[in-house]
Parts: structure tokens; C-alpha cells; sequence
């Protein structure tokens, strides 16, 4: 099996020189080139096609977020995962709007090569202070009504959402509304696909930010 590609892009020479021995000391990785802007970052993404762009936020020329809002537009499917000091609630309401893979902080780096293979299978990926804060981030957005049925949701689709936003597995999903555990990630992928998301994190994300209050 190949090893995946990885981009890095972060304006520190050090950290990327970090980052890079890091990663290159696991066989399954390889990395594909080095930025240090967000401008070099959309640039070098269409040049390289990375399987996943490790980036900073604060950059100068372009920013980290600006910088994934432009790679998305042109490559929907791109996994993209930050890795930055700043935790501002600002920047994780953006990055989780735009429909990034992972939110890490530096200090998460011992994490760094289980959160690429995680959100190389599909994960999302966010580190423990991101985490904590999602909760209270998501509560103060201003919610709009979930018009559920317009949107083409069954109701038994938007109880598996609701528990799914509530933090269930799967399987806690199944029992609890009696259904095969099969059943539910049908009915999951069905959700995905009609409300155009890419994980369970997104579908959380989504009704908290859209539940009726």
C-alpha cells in the first residue's frame, strides 16, 4: 500500500521541520510538500493533490481559514485538518461551518499521526479543549427553526438525528428507538446524503445549530 500524502502548511519553519520528522517517522504517511501560507496552501493543493492538508490558522498573505473555504469550494471531498495554538471560539465556529475534518491544538502533537489515520477513515478529529468548548459554542449560535419534513426527512430519520446530536453511538441509537443497529447507519447515510454532510459530526452540528428553541 502506498503511503498517504500529506501537505503541511505553517508559516513557523520549525514546527513544519517538527511536524515533518514526526510524521515521516511512520511508514503509512509521506510528506508531499511544505507552504507556509494559506495561498501556497490552496496552490499546492491542486498541484499535489495530498490525501489530507495539515494546516495552521494565522498565517500571513492568506489565513488557514481562508485559505480551506477556497480548497473546499473546488474540492468539496478535500480532508483538511487544523493544527494551531489559538482556540478562539471564533475560528472553531468557522472551521466547523466550513466542514473541516479536525481542530487540534499544538500541545495535542502526541495525537497528531492517530488524528491523521482517524480522519483519513472519515473521522472528525478535535482536541480536548476544542472538545469541551463545542457544547457551549453550538448553545449560544442563534438557532432557526429545523423544518425537518421540508427538507425531506422522515420522522424516524430525524429521531436517529436528534439522539445522534444528543451523542449516541449507533448502537445506543438502536436500542433505544428499536431498531436493528444496520438499520440506523442506513438511515444515517440516508441523512447525510440528503442534508449534504460528511460525518455524524456534521449532522450534530447541524441540528444544534438549526434545532427549534
Amino acid at each position: 500500500m502506498e503511503p498517504k500524502k500529506v501537505l503541511l502548511v505553517d508559516d513557523d519553519e520549525l514546527i513544519t521541520m517538527s511536524l515533518e520528522m514526526i510524521i515521516s517517522a511512520e511508514a503509512e504517511f509521506v510528506v508531499a510538500g511544505k507552504g507556509k501560507s494559506g495561498r501556497e496552501a490552496v496552490q499546492l493543493y491542486d498541484e499535489l493533490a495530498p490525501d489530507v492538508l495539515l494546516m495552521d490558522i494565522r498565517m500571513e498573505d492568506m489565513n488557514g481559514l481562508m485559505a480551506a473555504e477556497q480548497i473546499l469550494k473546488q474540492h468539496p471531498k478535500a480532508c483538511i485538518l487544523f493544527l494551531t495554538t489559538f482556540s478562539d471560539d471564533e475560528y472553531i465556529i468557522k472551521a466547523l461551518e466550513l466542514g473541516v475534518r479536525g481542530y487540534l491544538l499544538k500541545q495535542d502533537y502526541k495525537s497528531l499521526t492517530a488524528s491523521l489515520r482517524a480522519v483519513l477513515n472519515g473521522q472528525s478529529v478535535f482536541g480536548g479543549e476544542v472538545t469541551e468548548k463545542l457544547p457551549n459554542l453550538m448553545e449560544n449560535k442563534p438557532a432557526a427553526d429545523f423544518d425537518y419534513q421540508s427538507r425531506g426527512i422522515t420522522e424516524k430519520e430525524f429521531a436517529v438525528i436528534q439522539l445522534v446530536a444528543d451523542g449516541l453511538s449507533n448502537k445506543e441509537i438502536a436500542e433505544k428507538i428499536f431498531l436493528s443497529e444496520g438499520t440506523v447507519r442506513n438511515y444515517l447515510s440516508t441523512v447525510l446524503e440528503k442534508l449534504d454532510l460528511r460525518d455524524r459530526t456534521q449532522l450534530a452540528i447541524f441540528y444544534l445549530k438549526h434545532r427549534r428553541i
